[in-house]
This record gives structure tokens, C-alpha cells and sequence, in this order.
């Protein structure tokens, strides 16, 4: 019936928000069998994936706890990002938009945890999982399915922030913090490909050495003294590789302390884009309980006196309320796919067994880049 064997496999669970990522992946998240979906269940549109990598990403921790803006109703399987082989196709399915046994990603806007509808079960930490059609995409040529399931949800982000958001141009300059990370490393190769200088900020040597690779012209490690756990003033680092000026446009995905001195960085009538605060995860209450109780600041006179343009830039609120935002930002970065002009990067693999190990190191910032799972 199926075009490779399948039989039955496993599923990561999440049945009940944790206080935070960190108690989510030690207690409140489980590895349980999982039997092969029975196509009889399923509706004319759906497509049943046997899943065959699936990305590990920030999101996904933060919804363990709650903590992130969109909570899909428990139980549910994180990965938000998926790629694998179809296994079956409903009736409507046109052998046009693929076919049994293509190799395929799946849209996270449209199915998985983070959709909206009857597919936020379906996460990719599993063996089988479950999407509409057209949630469902070839494979790019010369891609992997480690790949697949690490580009929309960087390169969308990068996009939305530097183009639609902060009308980055050639020749402008921009400091993105946070650069070895998915939606960081994605940044670095957009802001070039629009023809910006760019300036890279973290923590490590070692990671910092592999933003370089990717394309960073500069790399500022923002690394206080032994012992320091805050970030070291490096404001005239960056006014020398700006000409005195300062730069056009920053990209924070970090937020907290960094936030402070990348304003500083800013020339007059800059832009200052938000698209994270990963240094300060807790901002909202753990076990999914709402309100923000250790919200991040700015400081106001300092926006005021250099004119800055403070933008927030929420990739997914912003699509769902203004849908025809996605259809040139996907045309794009397909055209820089099919070219190859950008490629996700990967510096971790694990077995879906080892799901624990792989969150672990999402959280603890080890990764550069993507982390994935094979089921």
C-alpha cells in the first residue's frame, strides 16, 4: 500500500505546560509509541508524511511552558518544521502538486503546532505526521531534508524584518545580533544578497568564526570580562567600521542588555528592529499563564535624541493579519533557492531518541544555526 515499509514508530508528547522549557525537557515531555495513521481517518486533502527530519527551534521550547504567543490545545507533538517522504495522498490530491513517495517539506504557517486549525497535533518530532495539501511542497533541488525543514521559518523571519519591516538597501549597513543562530544566520545571508555591509555580534569565537563563513564582513564578540555574564560595551567598534557614523539598521533577535548598547550603535534616523528576545525568555509566565511580568525596556530619550524608528516585527502576527504579505516573500526566497544563493546551515543532528540531548542544546545555545531530528 505505502511506497517504503512503514510500521509502526514513536512520538514526541507534550500533555501539559511546564513552568518553562528547561522542567519541560527534563519532566514534561514524553517518548511514546506511535502506530501508523489509518488513511481510512483521513480527509480527501490530507497527505500522511513519514517523517524524516524535523527542525529543533526556539519556538518549540518556548511552547513547552506556555510562554509563546500561540498555544496549540494539549496533547500535541512539537516540530513546528518538518520534511520527509509522502506515504499517501486524499482523492482531491493532484498528482500535479506531488506525487506518492516524493520527498516533500511542510509549511509550519499551515500545519503543525503553530497553525491554526485541525493540524496542530501534528508535529514533526514523530515517525508519521499529518498535513493539508497545501501545506505540502516539493523538495528544492539539491536540498536534503534537513534542509527542507529548516527554511521557511528562518528565512521568512529574515525577510519580513530587513525588507518588509526595515527597508534594508544596498550600501546601507546593518549589526545583527544573534547571528549564529537559524533566524540569525538567515539574516546574515539575506542582508547580503540585498547588497548591505554587515556586522555580526555573539558570544562565542568559535560560532562567530561560522557567521564569518556564511558572509559576515564583520564580527564583534560581545563577550564581557571572565566571570561578566553581561555584554561589553562595543558601540566604538562599530562607529570605526561605519566610518564614524554608526549603522542603519539593527536586527535584535537577543533583546535584554544587547539591546541597550545596539541603540547606542545606531546612527541618527536609524531603525531599530525587534524580532526576539532570546536572552530574556521569561518575560511571560510559565504554564501557559498570560500577561508579562518581567517585560524587556528602551530607553525613551535615547530613541527620542537620535530620531530612531523602533519597529516590532512579528513575522507570523503580521502574515495572519495582512495574508498578502507571503506570496512575494515566498517568491523571493524560492528565487534565491532555486539559485542557490542561500542554504540553511546545519551544525547538529539527533536521533528522534535522543530528543532531550537536542533540546538541551538548543536551550544552552550550543547550536549554530539549525538542530534537527531524525525520526
Amino acid at each position: 500500500m505505502f511506497p517504503i515499509e512503514a510500521k509502526p514508530g514513536l512520538r514526541v508528547m507534550v500533555s501539559e505546560f511546564a513552568e518553562n522549557p528547561a522542567e519541560a525537557i527534563e519532566k514534561g515531555l514524553a517518548l511514546i509509541e506511535m502506530a501508523v495513521p489509518t488513511v481510512d481517518s483521513l480527509g480527501p486533502r490530507d497527505v500522511l508524511i513519514a517523517v524524516r527530519s524535523a527542525q529543533v527551534g526556539w519556538v518549540d521550547l518556548l511552547m513547552t511552558s506556555g510562554q509563546y504567543q500561540h498555544m496549540p490545545p494539549l496533547p500535541y507533538t512539537p516540530g513546528l518544521e518538518y520534511a520527509g517522504v509522502v506515504l499517501w495522498c486524499g482523492k482531491e490530491v493532484s498528482q500535479r502538486e506531488f506525487s506518492v513517495g516524493g520527498e516533500v517539506y511542510v509549511d509550519g504557517l499551515l500545519a503543525g503546532p503553530r497553525s491554526l486549525g485541525a493540524y496542530q497535533s501534528w508535529g514533526g518530532f514523530a515517525s508519521y505526521a499529518v498535513a493539508p495539501a497545501e501545506a505540502v511542497h516539493p523538495l528544492p533541488g539539491g536540498f536534503g531534508f534537513d534542509e527542507g525543514c529548516t527554511l521557511l521559518g528562518s528565512y521568512e523571519t529574515a525577510y519580513h524584518c530587513l525588507v518588509t519591516c526595515g527597508k534594508l538597501q544596498a550600501g546601507e549597513s546593518v549589526l545583527i545580533n544573534g547571528a549564529s543562530g537559524s533566524t540569525g544566520l538567515a539574516a546574515v545571508q539575506i542582508a547580503k544578497l540585498l547588497g548591505a555591509t554587515v556586522i555580526a555580534t555573539g558570544r562565542s569565537d568559535a560560532k562567530l568564526a561560522v557567521v564569518k563563513e556564511q558572509g559576515a564582513d564583520h564580527v564583534i564578540s560581545i563577550r564581557g570580562e571572565a566571570g561578566d555574564p553581561g555584554v561589553r560595551r562595543f558601540r566604538e567598534e562599530v562607529k570605526a567600521l561605519t566610518g564614524g557614523l554608526g549603522v542603519d539598521v539593527v536586527y535584535d533577535g537577543v533583546g535584554g542588555d544587547i539591546s541597550l548598547e545596539s541603540l547606542r550603535c545606531l546612527q541618527f534616523g536609524g531603525r531599530f528592529l525587534i524580532v526576539g528576545w532570546a536572552a530574556t525568555p521569561f518575560v511571560a509566565k510559565g504554564k501557559g499563564q498570560r500577561g508579562a511580568p518581567n517585560a524587556n525596556l528602551l530607553p525613551t530619550n535615547l530613541i527620542m535624541m537620535k530620531g530612531l524608528s523602533v519597529l516590532g516585527c512579528p513575522t507570523i502576527l503580521s502574515t495572519l493579519h495582512n495574508p498578502a504579505l507571503r506570496a512575494p516573500r515566498l517568491a523571493q526566497i524560492m528565487k534565491w533557492v532555486d539559485a542557490g544563493q542561500i542554504r540553511p546551515y546545519i551544525s547538529h543532528r539527533f536521533p528522534l531518541t535522543e530528543y532531550k540531548a537536542a533540546l538541551r542544546a538548543k536551550w544552552r545555545g550550543e547550536v549554530i544555526g539549525s538542530c534537527v531530528l531524525h525520526p
